[in-house]
């Protein structure tokens, strides 16, 4: 036999065993890592198994859901009262709406009258938005008596309630710049300053969220606490 051959044969034999060897070391390193996986999964099941029944954990979730249930309540009681949308109202109507709420936006407007379609388009998004105020619209010429009472000389007028009493008023667009192209943002605005609206958008959703997201976040330190708590409790009744 030719010996170039015979070290060829030899030599091939040789890198094949050494990648036989080293697929076989790979293979057992990934199942050595998918056991390590494993355990860790497992432990930390058990773990979480525990904290299940720790009762400091249920105080945590019981306050939740009744804080959660609270904002749900106070929700649907504002959306009894009209809030969360923007509505015509009558003459008969005003009194019961503007002192029915603690705060009542009530635009008196003119059915031709092109700015106040204007104020129709703005106040009716920004209603749904603020659920903690009352939005209406009421039809100027349909209620002599309250534009008398008011002293509602310019359309629109927006006359703002607190607790059932006139506490500030938008006539025209004077607050706006006096020009039709002004935003919803501007409109919205104006309102915060004079205390009618809250500072937050979507006060009661928003804080619903907020609080929810607010306790998860305080629950899930508890829980990593508690975690290491018994984990360092572990170590040390092993040492």
């Amino acid at each position: 036999m030719d010996p170039d051959a015979v070290k060829s044969t030899l030599s091939n034999l040789a890198f094949g065993n050494v990648m036989a060897a080293a697929a076989r070391d790979y293979q057992k390193e990934i199942v050595a890592k998918e056991k390590a996986q494993a355990a860790s999964a497992s432990h930390d099941e058990v773990d979480l198994d525990e904290l299940l029944d720790d009762p400091e954990l249920e105080k945590l979730h019981a306050e939740r859901i009744a804080a959660l249930k609270k904002e749900v309540e106070k929700r649907e009681v504002l959306k009894r009262q009209g809030h969360g949308e923007y509505r015509e109202i009558t003459e008969g109507d005003f009194l019961g709406e503007v002192t029915g709420s603690e705060k009542v936006i009530c635009h008196f407007y003119h059915r031709e009258f092109y700015r106040c379609k204007i104020m129709d388009k703005h106040l009716k998004a920004l209603a749904p938005i603020y659920l903690g105020t009352k939005f209406i619209k009421l039809d100027a010429e349909n209620a002599p008596f309250f534009v008398t009472k008011l002293g509602i000389k310019t359309l629109p007028c927006v006359i703002l309630f607190k607790k059932g009493i006139a506490a500030d008023r938008l006539i025209g667009f004077q607050d706006l710049g006096s020009k039709d192209d002004f935003s919803t943002r501007a409109l919205e605005n104006i309102l915060k300053m004079k205390g009618i609206i809250d500072e937050k958008k979507k006060d009661e959703d928003d804080e619903d969220d907020e609080t929810y997201m607010s306790m998860n976040r305080r629950s899930s330190r508890r829980l990593l606490l508690l975690l290491r708590r018994r984990r360092l409790f572990r170590l040390r009744s092993k040492d």
